[in-house]
């Protein structure tokens, strides 16, 4: 087996599949007995619509979803006010997807696990793992049943508190980010209307909000909690604490469908990588929920890795190339970190800042701008959509391979145009399978030193 992939959430599932689409022998495994059930990563964030489009999911997320809903503030039984929960970023050619979108965490891992499998992947559930031994040709995972399997590498994409994570010993340093309990529950209420996030704020800071879920008949209700308390996640508790918040009778909760709390906290795994095995999703950051980074963050991680996994063990890149997953990853999470916890605090909006659009690696070592004075789109930023002869780069740009984008390419795994959109500024481009522009220039000089560094033959 080539990759082992431990933990069949997002991170998961989006690895598994693009893996799976570049013939890499893959196996997720989860120690649950199926998909996670709860809504709690319920926003997918304009970036992360461009990675489903490219793994062929994002005609299903759009349609299991819908637009965020403005929010209602509710006081003493009466509605008060209404504000938008984002700031509006403007659509342009380059970035179609502009709004988050809300999709139920369980429909966007059944839409991704619907994909892995058609595929070829496969999920194994009930499958723990409980420890690690890893030498120079591979890694040996043990299970909790006493079985063993043997991989070239291994992920873990097994959440916050990550067996392997500690089984390779690698820590966390972070901060709590609010000391209060939070709970998140996903109910279904008599008495509300579908068409607002209804917010019931306490005089104390504390209060409850209940998010209608698109395609379901459920609202996910949010809770932070005076601090000392404990949450209580029965039905009866439930009921309370809606009863408590808000002019809702604890009988107008009619049904609890999951429950779990937490306490906010931001948290940075030491390292991203131990020899061959790679930590990603929140077995690497831990995120406030507020601002909706975590779960995008995690699919991204992803998605760079996912490309160069397949370029090692298919393409025959070197392995250097698998050392730029924790320079790049790590930096960017860092910040995805200090972003959410800046809107937890109240000190970010959401919007322009959170729709991930911006991000890039201009510092990585995969990236070579040899343009002395470069104008529009540089080395290192995400490659925008736009239109070339016809031809909407984003359709140019699905699939496993690069896109050279102003010269004519003669290399396989590279596809061309004869030019970049206007909106790019002159200048070749060289497009990684992720969506970044690796490398820029006025010619397409230097080109194949650069292709060769990262095993494009």
């Amino acid at each position: 087996m080539d990759v082992l992939i431990v933990g069949a959430g997002p991170t998961g599932l989006a690895l598994g599949i693009d893996l799976a689409r570049r013939g890499v022998d893959a196996l997720v495994v989860e120690r649950a007995q199926g998909l996670f059930p709860g809504s709690r990563g319920k926003g997918i964030q304009p970036r992360t619509q461009e990675v489903f489009e490219d793994l062929g999911v994002l005609d299903a997320i759009r349609a299991a979803g819908s637009p965020y809903p403005t929010r209602m503030i509710w006081k003493d039984g009466e509605r008060v006010g209404e504000e938008p929960m984002f700031e509006a970023v403007a659509a342009e050619e380059g970035a179609p997807y502009t709004e988050p979108w809300m999709v139920p965490q369980w429909r966007t891992q059944e839409i991704l696990y619907a994909r892995l499998v058609e595929l070829g992947g496969t999920v194994a559930f009930g499958r723990e793992v409980t420890g690690l031994e890893q030498d120079a040709e591979g890694v040996s995972a043990r299970f909790a049943d006493g079985t063993t399997v043997r991989a070239r590498y291994v992920v873990a994409a097994d959440g916050g508190r990550s067996a392997v994570r500690r089984a390779v010993g690698v820590g966390m340093t972070g901060e709590t980010v609010d000391p209060s309990p939070f709970l998140v529950a996903d109910v279904r209420v008599k008495g509300l209307d579908r068409e607002y996030w209804h917010a019931f704020p306490g005089a104390d800071g504390t209060g409850v909000a209940l998010c209608p879920l698109a395609g379901t008949d459920d609202f996910q209700l949010a809770g932070k909690l005076p601090e000392g308390t404990g949450p209580d996640l029965t039905l009866d508790g439930i009921r309370t604490l809606v009863a408590a918040y808000t002019h809702l009778g604890a009988d107008d909760v009619t049904e609890l469908r999951w429950a779990s709390d937490f306490r906010p906290r931001a948290a940075l795994a030491d390292r991203f990588r131990v020899g061959r095995v790679f930590l990603a999703g929140d077995a690497a950051h831990v995120h406030s929920p507020a601002g909706g980074q975590g779960l995008n963050t995690s699919v991204q991680d992803a998605y760079n890795l996912g490309w160069k996994l397949g370029a090692v063990l298919r393409d025959g890149a070197p392995q250097a190339l698998l050392d730029t997953y924790e320079e790049e990853r790590r930096a960017n999470a860092a910040a995805m970190l200090g972003l959410s916890t800046g809107v937890h605090r109240g000190e970010i909006r959401r919007g322009k800042a959170t729709v991930q659009l911006g991000l890039g690696y201009p510092d990585s070592s995969l990236t070579e701008e040899t343009r002395t004075d470069p104008a529009g789109v540089r080395a290192g930023d995400r490659a925008p959509d736009g239109t070339v002869d016809g031809v909407r780069l984003f359709d140019a740009f699905r699939g496993p391979h690069w896109t050279l984008l102003g010269a004519p390419a003669h290399v396989a795994g590279v596809h061309a145009l004869p030019a970049a959109p206007a909106s790019y500024g002159p200048g070749v481009f060289l497009v990684r399978p992720d969506g970044y522009v690796g490398w820029a220039g006025g010619s397409a000089e230097g080109l194949g030193t650069y292709l060769a560094r990262v095993g494009v033959r």
